[in-house]
């Protein structure tokens, strides 16, 4: 298989054999695609995760089990947890 990159990614790839961190241009290949189906299998599982949270929610509005909403309650929260995670702290949910 051949496969034609960009002069930047061909930089990148060179850079990582340089470092010493990786033998060829194969092995920093090799690990990016281990990386990249690594992510999609985390992103699979994290979309399951959110149809289940949706499909819980949905049951739980048709048993009448919901909460009134606050849109500026949501705003602060939001900006809140924007705030921390940008001065490194950790969100509250």
């Amino acid at each position: 298989m051949n496969v034609s990159l960009t002069p930047e990614l061909e930089q990148f790839v060179q850079q990582k054999v340089s470092s010493g961190l990786y033998n060829s241009a194969s092995e920093v290949v090799r690990e990016a695609l281990r990386l990249l189906r690594e992510q999609d299998i985390l992103r699979q599982h994290h979309l399951e995760e959110l149809r289940r949270e949706i499909a819980l929610g949905i049951e739980q509005a048709d048993r009448g089990q919901t909460k009134p909403f606050d849109a500026e309650d949501l705003k602060i929260r939001v900006m809140r947890a924007v705030s921390a995670q940008e001065q490194g702290q950790p969100t509250q949910s």
